[in-house]
């Protein structure tokens, strides 16, 4: 029976504008395993630090009796500019994935499979494992990591809403933004059709 791992990286820290006077770094996370819990074997998303905050609060409200590893703090002295501090925050958030992915009980946790293997926003996320979308997770999953973007379905009700909630959706939102250059992490290699 062979061993089963799962090698996660925190990687490649890139500046994302989100208008003219906010910008926000996003890391890039790449899954690597032979474990049944995931759907994809490989995987390869871009999130920001807000977003492992998100998951990290979710993740505490159904495990109510697990003590959950701590994220990098959040320090009001970060500067995005500082390689270390970049670095270190980084560091982190991979010490954090790492020691979440031991637990089986956070790995039943459909949220932690969307996080790490779709490029969905939170709300999206949320929205997808209380079955309020037309896609499930593993849906979800396997259409991200043949496109490598995100769901199609809610890039056509982007456009639609785009222009009437425009204002008030940037700024709340994911912080995804709708760039999709943020998805094109060099993952491209890996071929969609990889399946076991």
């Amino acid at each position: 029976h062979l061993q089963e791992f799962v090698t996660v990286l925190v990687r490649d820290p890139r500046t994302q504008k989100e208008d003219s006077w906010h910008s926000y770094i996003d890391y890039e996370i790449f899954i690597h395993t032979n474990s049944m819990c995931f759907t994809r074997k490989t995987s390869c998303v871009r999130r920001r630090f807000r977003e492992f905050v998100w998951l990290r609060q979710r993740l505490q409200n159904h495990a109510v009796l697990i003590q959950l590893p701590e994220l990098p703090s959040k320090t009001p002295f970060f500067n995005m500019n500082n390689p270390h501090h970049v670095d270190h925050r980084r560091q982190g958030l991979q010490e954090f994935l790492e020691k979440i992915l031991q637990d089986a009980l956070l790995l039943s946790d459909s949220r932690l499979h969307l996080f790490l293997q779709t490029q969905l926003s939170p709300e999206d996320m949320e929205a997808c494992v209380s079955g309020q979308t037309k896609y499930t997770v593993a849906d979800a999953i396997h259409k991200f990591a043949s496109l490598n973007r995100r769901f199609p379905v809610e890039d056509e009700e982007r456009k639609k809403g785009k222009n009437e909630a425009n204002s008030a959706s940037e700024s709340s939102s994911s912080g995804l933004g709708s760039s999709d250059d943020s998805v094109s992490c060099g993952c491209k290699a890996i071929p969609a059709s990889e399946e076991s």
